[in-house]
């Protein structure tokens, strides 16, 4: 999962989306990148590591133009690298960056055609360079000195016949402006927001409505699955369906996980649809058991607070913090490595004793992946002194990889692929499991926008709505993403000259 952003302003830009990638920092901690444009000339700094850490004042004097994108990123297939951190260049034709949000399913076709057909080098493993190569050649195959909006139009169309997968896209073109587009299922999320000055209007595209309301900007829309919108520097702005059969069907994992809590995608609050998440989860216990001895609910943060909450109103049950979060520790959830996630579980929670003792508690957290942050928290609560520990996900059990763009494991590391729910609860140690059911969830999401007819919940149904994921894709995937794997190209990039490296200052 990855965060982008692309301003065309009537100012220098580089604070602005510095701004914007803190905003969107939860979307990915493993590298981050900016790219302006001034006369024609672009301007790069990117770095492995968080926003904070990458910009320095330094490198934000160098990042000059009033016209910009940026991008943070973790990995959905191998370990961290800086050769892979985004955006992406390339000089022919005008001069094209690119920040990719997505997981393309056909990149080694793709990356064979690119190859061979448009005579073109791709120098990393990331799917997100070959996209932008294959923007490119679309562009320079219309063959003109000067393009305009019309001809960036005609290159995405031709972008939508080749790639397949999800991408949410934005790219900057040197001396024309931004363009920024979607997949045809709209599986990833991308919004613009439009702020009028005295100048003259200012667009900004992002991941996230959060990133456009903490700018400044007036949210306008999502874009449509299949949209492509342009942002000149002239101010002008641009819209077009490009694809051929659009089919809204976005990805439902945003809304249980990975989107901020104030964001608004696709028109469906993320905080709302977390709420009735935890309406009907609680309603699902009360049916199961209507005479449960549940003392307290407890959620396990920072995600799962919003569906918990309601969680306690409707079960008329008391809510508390049992645990305090290190904030100074990212997500265990988006880490490399199965030995670093399980080291940092206990540096990122510490148990509140005097909420657990002697009572039966309800943990509630969004999602059970590996099943390894669940286990360790259920045992912490225990050493806390509960008397009995129930643990419900508002989200069904997770049992297929994702391939578009989560890093979730293989689905022999998932530990709900084939175990029931009795299985799954002893294995994380849990006295009595609950998930919630996919129907209930699809609808808890739904609800905020009627008009979408599906979403893609593959991760709990294996239903993989592009329909070209097939036996060997996963088995090839697998082979890519499992962790010895990872262990094994971690050392190999260690060793690998790094071609990429734009700024060696430090």
């Amino acid at each position: 999962m990855c965060g982008i952003v692309g301003i065309v302003g009537r100012g220098r830009v580089n604070q602005a989306i510095y701004d914007a990638l803190t905003v969107l920092q939860h979307r990915g901690q493993d590298a981050a990148g900016i790219m302006t444009c001034e006369g024609g000339r672009l301007y790069l700094r990117k770095s492995n590591g968080l926003v904070r850490d990458v910009f320095h004042t330094r490198h934000m004097l160098r990042l000059k133009g009033n016209m910009g994108i940026g991008h943070v990123r973790y990995p959905t297939a191998g370990t961290s690298s800086s050769t892979e951190a985004q955006p992406f260049y390339v000089n022919s034709p005008y001069g094209i960056s690119l920040a990719h949000n997505g997981n393309l399913t056909n990149a080694e076709a793709l990356k064979e055609d690119v190859y061979r057909e448009d005579l073109r080098h791709i120098n990393t493993d990331s799917d997100s360079e070959i996209l932008l190569n294959v923007f490119a050649h679309e562009l320079q195959r219309l063959g003109k000195l000067r393009i305009d909006h019309e001809d960036v139009f005609q290159a995405v169309a031709q972008v939508h016949k080749r790639v397949r997968g999800a991408y949410a896209v934005v790219a900057m073109i040197a001396g024309y402006g931004i363009v920024a587009f979607r997949d045809p299922y709209g599986i990833r999320p991308v919004v613009y927001g439009r702020r009028d000055t005295p100048e003259g209007p200012e667009y900004m595209i992002a991941s996230e409505s959060v990133a456009i309301d903490a700018l400044g900007f007036e949210f306008v829309r999502d874009l449509e699955p299949g949209e492509a919108v342009f942002l000149g520097l002239d101010g002008s702005f641009h819209a077009r369906q490009c694809a051929e059969n659009p089919q809204y069907s976005p990805c439902i994992f945003e809304f249980v996980y990975f989107a901020r809590p104030d964001s608004i995608i696709d028109g469906i609050s993320v905080y709302k649809s977390r709420l009735r998440m935890g309406e009907r989860l609680a309603k699902k216990i009360k049916r199961a058991r209507p005479d449960h001895d549940i003392d307290v609910v407890i959620p396990i943060p920072d995600t799962s607070r919003t569906a918990a909450l309601q969680m306690s109103y409707e079960l008329g049950v008391v809510y508390r913090e049992g645990f305090i979060k290190n904030r100074y520790i990212g997500r265990t959830f988006i880490m490399p490595g199965q030995t670093q996630r399980k080291k940092s579980v206990r540096q990122k929670l510490n148990a509140i004793e005097l909420e657990f003792r002697g009572k039966n508690v309800l943990l509630v957290d969004d999602s059970i992946v590996r099943g390894t942050t669940s286990q360790q928290i259920i045992q912490m609560a225990r050493e806390a002194g509960a008397r009995k520990v129930y643990f419900a996900s508002a989200s069904p059990p997770v049992r297929y990889p994702n391939v578009y763009g989560i890093d979730m494991p293989t689905a022999a590391e998932l530990i709900g692929h084939n175990r029931d729910e009795e299985e799954i609860a002893g294995a994380i140690g849990a006295d009595w499991l609950v998930y919630q059911d996919l129907d209930d969830l699809v609808a808890a999401v739904r609800q905020g926008n009627p008009a979408i007819e599906r979403f893609d919940t593959s991760v709990f149904d294996g239903r993989y709505i592009t329909g070209d994921v097939t036996r060997e894709y996963l088995a090839r995937l697998e082979a890519r993403r499992n962790d010895a794997a990872k262990a094994r190209q971690g050392d190999d990039q260690d060793e690998a000259l790094d071609l990429h490296n734009t700024d060696t200052s430090g």
